[in-house]
């Protein structure tokens, strides 16, 4: 039998209130650690220092929003690959190409919903129930 692989996630988000939802939805996940960042520009900090195997960031975000985060993410030899997930109130199809075109792999809306968010996490990282 295959041992669990684990996995580690970062979590970008500025409201601390939305930040432990995730979190809290994500430990459902027994593989996944999770690491928290306030903004993109404490994200790519803990991006220099870490591996990560998924990115779910917000968009509307104070010093770095998101897509410059995206942006950054598909530049960096190390994670250039990762998959991004992004979550957001901007629910407009030009957003959501937008991210997308950015290299993002897949677009959420909020309010977020616990169990999208898992299957979409699960399926870009290959973890089966």
């Amino acid at each position: 039998m295959d041992s669990p692989r684990s996995f580690h996630a970062l979590v970008v988000e500025d409201s601390p209130m939305m930040r432990q939802l995730l979190v809290f939805a994500l430990s459902r996940v027994k593989e996944l650690h999770v690491t928290e960042a306030e903004n993109g520009v404490d994200a790519l900090r803990k991006l220099v220092t870490g591996r990560f195997d998924i990115i779910l960031t917000d968009i509307n975000m104070p010093v770095m929003d998101g897509l410059k985060l995206v942006r950054r993410v598909r530049t960096d030899a190390v994670h250039k690959t990762v998959p991004v997930v992004v979550i957001t109130t901007e629910s407009a199809e030009e957003d959501r190409q937008r991210a997308l075109s950015l290299g993002a792999n897949a677009y959420i809306t909020k309010p977020i919903q616990a169990p999208i968010v898992l299957a979409k996490v699960k399926e870009l990282l290959g973890i089966r129930d």
